[in-house]
């Protein structure tokens, strides 16, 4: 479990410093930090509080697997950061 927390850790502090640093500076690659950085932070707060991130949203019209808004918004902003 230590480990998630520091990787989690680790992670938050690499984005805040390409979100912050002036060098970096599209409105596509901060939107997309923002994305991943916010859906970090909320894996993290649910671990920390329930040891666990909680799968919440289940598509029954279509065959796809329970996920939950954190991993979406984290899914989305790579995907903006990368089409840069």
């Amino acid at each position: 479990m230590i480990l998630f927390y520091l990787i989690s850790i680790a992670a938050i502090a690499v984005v805040v410093y390409y979100l912050f640093n002036p060098k970096y500076k599209n409105w596509l690659f901060d939107t997309g930090l923002a994305l991943v950085l916010g859906g970090i932070i909320g894996n993290f707060i649910d671990r920390l509080h329930l040891k666990y991130v909680i799968d919440m949203l289940q598509l029954d019209f279509v065959q796809f697997n329970i996920f939950n808004i954190a991993d979406s918004a984290i899914t989305v902003g790579i995907v903006l950061v990368l089409s840069i």
